[in-house]
């Protein structure tokens, strides 16, 4: 979630009313949750597990609960609740704008584009060229989607990302400031939903194609020209690379990566990062050949338990 303009560090504590160490006139140009952070990026952490994570990131200022020494390079904002105002950036940065009419006048949609009855198009939506969007689509605000875009009906894009602490009283939302980009010559099917990043991009890559009822989590990356079946559900800060096919009732575990040209056998159950150029199957996904082999196996013993003659 870029910052335009930048923030100093010393107005970000002053915004928070927080203790820093670290350059005051470095600049903050974006806030980025740790899986998603670069240079110049604030992010936070509030769990001594994931202390070094941060500090090693390449985020340029971080939000923490424990005062230290600071980094060469990097500013230090101390704060008792690293999320509560992690998130209070995010609002004050990315306010929500209720619409105020079902195709905003804020949206951009471009030349020989076709937009059905009942489209939803919220604030600086971004829509290229020769698109067709069906009916009753919903593109949250600041969705982008490129040249040759279809969207079938019931398709919503942009809703918010599955992302809260756990505290005492139930559970406190990180609330949503990334954003959605689809490529050019995608086409999704009907019925299904891709979550916004919780500060950065979930991304369709060029010429990727998916079936109905999809679930694409938060912040996750798909490849170019990857094809996915029906009821396939991808959860969050997950890289997949061009090529890739997934059959129909996949289910793939959150950030994690699976390879450029990867197969992965319908109804299986990703858990761990797979290697490109294989077929995979099963619960855990593993090679296909495996799984066929030890079913082979299987299948030869169950038969021999049944004829008293072998």
């Amino acid at each position: 979630m870029l910052l335009n303009p930048p923030i100093s560090l010393s107005r970000l504590a002053a915004l928070i009313q927080v203790d820093f160490q670290g350059d005051p006139d470095a600049l903050v140009t974006g806030i980025n949750e740790i899986h998603m952070v670069g240079p110049g990026d604030l992010s936070f952490v509030d769990h001594p597990k994931y202390y070094e994570k941060a500090l090693g990131s390449p985020a340029s200022a971080i939000l923490i609960n424990q005062r230290m020494e600071a980094p060469d390079g990097k500013g230090l904002l101390f704060s008792d609740d690293p999320f509560r105002d992690f998130v209070f950036l995010i609002n004050k940065f990315r306010p929500f704008e209720p619409a105020a009419a079902m195709i905003s006048p804020t949206a951009q949609i471009g030349q020989g584009t076709v937009i059905q009855p009942g489209v939803f198009i919220g604030n600086h939506v971004v829509i290229g060229s020769h698109c067709l969007i069906h009916a009753n689509v919903s593109l949250y605000d600041h969705c982008v989607i490129g040249d040759h875009v279809i969207i079938h009906s019931g398709t919503v894009i942009g809703s918010d990302a599955l992302y809260f602490k756990r505290r005492q009283w139930g559970y406190d939302k990180l609330v949503s400031g990334g954003r959605v980009v689809i490529g050019d010559h995608v086409e999704i099917g009907s019925c299904c939903t891709i979550d916004r990043g919780s500060t950065g991009d979930t991304s369709i890559g060029r010429g990727s194609k998916l079936d109905n009822q999809i679930h694409i989590g938060h912040d996750t990356i798909v490849g170019e020209n990857c094809l996915f079946a029906a009821q396939v559900g991808v959860a969050g800060c997950t890289v997949i690379e061009d090529d890739v096919i997934l059959w129909g009732q996949v289910g793939v575990q959150k950030d994690l990566k699976i390879g450029k040209g990867a197969v992965v056998l319908g109804q299986s159950g990703v858990t761990k990062s797979l290697e490109g150029g294989k077929t995979y199957a099963g619960f855990p996904a593993r090679p296909a050949r495996e799984v066929f082999r030890d079913m082979a196996i299987l299948r030869s013993r169950s038969s021999s338990f049944r004829d008293p003659d072998r």
